[in-house]
C-alpha cells in the first residue's frame, strides 16, 4: 500500500511508468535475490523491511544473494511503530501494571507474532530480556492470523502494526504501550516502554529502498531526491497515516544508520536466543 501511493508520484516525476510486482516470501529475501540477480537494467528497485538487511543474515540460511555485496540503499520509505495488544480480558490494564504483572509472572503469558524472527516476535523477545521473563512465543503465518487469536483470547498479548487499532476501538483489543522512542503521531496517550523505566524496547518496523549495486550513483542520487520530494508532501503523509505509517524522507547515508541502529537492538538478542527463521 505505501509503495502503491508513492509510485504515481514517481512516475510524473521520473517520466516513466512505475510498476509494483509483489514478491513476497522468506522476510524479503525472495524480492531481494531477483532484484539482485535480474534488475541490472537501471530501472528496477527493491522496497522490503529493514529487517532484511539487518536481521536476516542471521536467521536465514543459504540466502541466495549477499545484501550488502549485491544491493546499495536509496532511502527510507516509512517508518511504521509496533504497538502492544493485548486480549481484553487479561487482567493488567494499563501499560505500568502489565510490566508489574510480567515481573511477577516471568513464564505466565503467552505472546503471538507474525513469525519467527520478524519484528514483532523480536519486540517480544526484546520485552522478556528488559524485563527478566520467558514469556511463550507462539509464532505464526503473517500478523492477521496472530491477531484474530489474540482477539479470541487463545495468546495473551502481541506486538502489532496501526492497522489493527481499529479492533481496540471495537473493545476487541486493548492497547497497552508503544515499542518505540517516541509516542506515536496520533495516539500521544499511548505511553513508551522507555517511560515506564524499561529501556531498549524499541521495534519499529521500517521500510527501505535498495538498488542493484550496479546503478549508477547518479541514477541513486535522482531517484532519491524525487522520492524524499514527494514524502515530504502534506498529501503522502496524510495517507500513510492513514496506514498507521510515517513517511520520512532520508539520504542513503542517512537511511543506513538508522539501519545500523536497528541492528544493534535486534542482532543480540537473535544471537543470544539462537532464532532461526522457520
Amino acid at each position: 500500500m505505501l509503495t502503491r501511493a508513492v509510485s504515481g508520484p514517481l512516475g510524473e516525476a521520473l517520466g516513466q511508468t512505475v510498476v509494483v510486482e509483489n514478491r513476497p516470501g522468506a522476510g524479503g529475501n525472495v524480492a531481494g535475490a531477483e532484484v539482485a540477480r535480474n534488475g541490472r537494467d537501471d530501472h528496477t528497485f527493491l522496497i522490503a523491511p529493514t529487517t532484511t538487511q539487518s536481521v536476516n543474515p542471521f536467521i536465514y540460511t543459504n540466502i541466495p544473494f549477499t545484501f550488502d555485496k549485491d544491493l546499495q540503499p536509496v532511502g527510507l520509505l516509512a517508518n511504521s511503530k509496533l504497538f502492544l495488544l493485548a486480549r481484553p480480558g487479561l487482567e493488567p490494564k494499563d501499560l505500568a501494571s502489565f510490566i508489574a504483572y510480567i515481573k511477577a509472572n516471568p513464564k505466565a503469558l503467552s505472546f503471538g507474532s507474525a513469525g519467527n524472527g520478524t519484528t514483532p516476535h523480536l519486540a517480544g523477545e526484546l520485552l522478556n530480556v528488559g524485563l527478566g521473563a520467558a514469556e511463550t512465543h507462539v509464532p505464526y503465518r503473517g500478523a492477521a492470523p496472530a491477531i484474530q487469536d489474540l482477539m479470541a483470547g487463545q495468546i495473551d498479548y502481541a506486538f502489532g502494526p496501526a492497522n489493527f487499532l481499529p479492533m481496540v476501538k471495537a473493545g476487541k483489543l486493548r492497547l497497552l504501550g508503544v515499542a518505540s522512542r517516541q509516542r506515536a503521531q496520533g495516539y500521544a496517550d499511548v505511553p513508551t516502554f522507555a517511560e515506564m523505566g524499561v529501556d531498549r524496547i524499541f521495534a519499529d518496523s521500517m521500510f527501505g529502498i535498495y538498488a542493484p549495486a550496479s546503478m549508477s550513483a547518479d541514477r541513486v542520487r535522482r531517484f532519491n531526491v524525487e522520492l524524499n520530494r514527494i514524502l515530504s508532501t502534506s498529501r503522502i503523509g496524510a495517507q500513510f497515516a492513514e496506514y498507521g505509517a510515517e513517511a520520512v524522507a532520508k539520504t542513503p547515508a542517512e537511511f543506513q544508520e538508522l539501519v545500523r541502529a536497528e541492528k544493534a537492538v535486534f542482532v543480540p538478542v537473535v544471537k543470544a536466543l539462537s532464532i532461526k527463521a522457520e
